[in-house]
């Protein structure tokens, strides 16, 4: 499960990653980032990525979308600490996503966060 800090609530969050953010299309999921640093006048209360997802009835009914959003979900809890920290990450599903494998959708999303040099590495402690 995603913590509740690390979760995009506000449709108007959603949006500005969206349409303000970057854009990485892979073969069943596009992701949308967007760097909160960018913009001053948005205040912030947690200091780490926040992750929303867009899984739209064109991935199948609603058994699948709810599968599909639980694998991502849990996906991003495990990338949560590996994506730099003022991020907004939204992952859109594409109809694909309804039958590729987790560890699949797991390597696209990390392909694609990869791509736009969002991932970090964790350094470890003494």
């Amino acid at each position: 499960m995603l913590p509740e800090p690390y979760r995009l609530r506000r449709h108007s969050d959603f949006s500005v990653a969206v349409r303000r953010g970057r854009r990485m299309g892979r073969r069943d999921l596009v992701v949308h980032a967007f760097d909160r640093e960018q913009v001053e006048a948005l205040v912030v209360t947690n200091h780490g990525p926040r992750f929303g997802l867009i899984v739209s009835k064109a991935v199948g009914p609603a058994v699948i979308r709810h599968r599909v959003a639980r694998r991502l979900r849990h996906i991003c809890a495990d990338l949560a600490p590996h994506v730099s920290p003022e991020t907004d990450v939204v992952i859109r599903a594409l109809p694909g996503s309804a039958t590729a494998s987790s560890a699949e959708l797991a390597k696209q999303l990390r392909a694609g966060l990869g791509k736009m040099n969002l991932l970090v590495s964790v350094s470890e402690e003494p």
